[in-house]
């Protein structure tokens, strides 16, 4: 059995300043000579040898052949020495982990994607997934709200762009607050969301961003008459490890790395509330 510890070579084949701030990159990674199947949802540990590892949320979809995708935000030592590496360098990635989306109960239901800030990452991943050629009859109506703090904090530009050509997906992209160049919506994503009301009919709702973004949604979903079972959210800014062995993500008797990240609201109602 393959050591758990052990990371898999990466080469950075391309890098994407995805914000003005610059703080925010996105990672295309090819594998050498090793593969990683994974589900929209997981994550997988990044090292920078020398330097540590970190926890990141895959951003590309599984039907994205040959490479993987990583959008990281530096905020410490491992995030800010990975933003320093150039295309061509070497990584490690060990993975994945963790419970993605269930994609398959998602299938015959309306879905409705909710993410703010960069912790859209993962929801990316889901909504590539299931709006590519070979998914998207799998599933009925894809609305997707997704909300920065500013026009020039708001990621995956050509993928709202193409997505908004799209006759078959109801995209709601808001910032906090706009400039003088901005035409879009202006409001935070649990405000946009009452105002948007998707239907909870035959519905499930993701949601992932900042943990207080997800406070103050979840109201509003119930609100509009999402089931605790149907509102899925994402608690992978809790990861450490990955596997279950340094006790740092459990909430109660649950790991996140190994029972979630993503849990249900009548999941999480039923432990303490240290999420």
């Amino acid at each position: 059995m393959k050591n758990p510890y052990i990371p898999d070579l990466a080469t950075i084949g391309r890098i994407i300043t995805e914000n003005e701030a610059e703080d925010i990159k996105t990672f295309e990674l090819s594998l050498n000579g090793s593969e990683l199947a994974y589900t929209p949802g997981q994550f997988a540990m990044l090292s920078v040898f020398g330097v540590g590892e970190c926890p990141i949320g895959i951003a590309s979809s599984p039907t994205q052949l040959d490479t993987l995708q990583f959008t990281v935000k530096k905020a410490g030592v491992v995030t800010a020495a990975l933003h320093e590496c150039e295309e061509g360098a070497t990584i490690g990635v060990r993975g994945p982990y963790g419970n993605g989306w269930p994609i398959r109960d998602l299938e015959n239901r309306n879905v409705v994607m909710i993410g703010g800030g960069f912790a859209f990452t993962t929801l990316r991943s889901l909504a590539q997934y299931v709006l590519h050629s070979s998914n998207r009859d799998r599933y009925r109506d894809i609305t997707i709200i997704y909300g920065a703090r500013s026009p020039g904090e708001l990621i995956y530009k050509r993928d709202l762009e193409a997505w908004s050509q799209r006759g078959d997906v109801a995209l709601t992209v808001t910032v906090d607050k706009g400039d003088s160049g901005w035409n879009g919506r202006e409001g935070y994503v649990p405000t946009i969301t009452r105002e948007v009301a998707p239907s909870a009919e035959d519905a499930t709702a993701l949601v992932c961003g900042p943990p207080i973004m997800i406070k103050f949604t979840i109201p509003v979903l119930r609100e509009l008459g999402f089931s605790p079972q149907d509102i899925l959210l994402s608690l992978e800014m809790r990861m450490k490890c990955g596997i279950g062995k340094c006790g740092r993500c459990n909430v109660g008797h649950m790991y996140v790395c190994l029972d979630g990240p993503v849990f249900s609201v009548a999941q999480l109602e039923e432990l303490p509330k240290e999420y």
